[in-house]
């Protein structure tokens, strides 16, 4: 494929949905765990609020990949890492979390069942941040390339 023009209206729709989608994540994390378990719909929405987040921002870098570095139909996983080795994702140590995080979206897709209530609640504390780091790196990206 050969490089084309970005779009910087997809990579800052799909940003902003991202950290919508953060927001609302955060209120969940903030009601602490023994109520975000004891609520069944909160797991339920943390992993649709989740997934919908990995998927929007990989998607901006999907976009970012294909028109600024011609490299298209890619999985998360190489999305993540060619993100950082075509300079989208400047953080060697964040290029390698969003490795696991495309295994996480992967899990959350089609392994959905094993995903525990306490495991959710766990990476809403410890990951939400590796998520805004992204959608800030996605951002710089564009503004270079376009």
């Amino acid at each position: 494929m050969t490089t084309g023009r970005v779009n910087l209206k997809v990579v800052s729709d799909r940003v902003d949905l991202a950290r919508r989608y953060l927001a609302d994540l955060e209120t969940l994390r903030a009601q602490g765990a023994e109520t975000f378990v004891g609520d069944r719909r909160n797991p339920a929405a943390a992993e649709s609020f989740l997934r919908r987040t990995i998927e929007a921002l990989f998607d901006a870098a999907r976009h970012l990949l294909a028109k600024g570095h011609g490299q298209a139909g890619l999985e998360y996983r190489e999305v993540a890492r060619l993100a950082h080795e075509r300079g989208l994702v400047a953080d060697a140590a964040l290029a390698v979390r969003l490795i696991q995080v495309a295994g996480f979206r992967n899990r959350l897709t089609h392994y959905y069942d094993e995903v525990t209530p306490d495991e959710l609640f766990r990476v809403l504390e410890s990951d939400l941040g590796d998520l805004e780091a992204f959608a800030r790196e996605l951002e710089a990206a564009a503004a270079r390339l376009a």
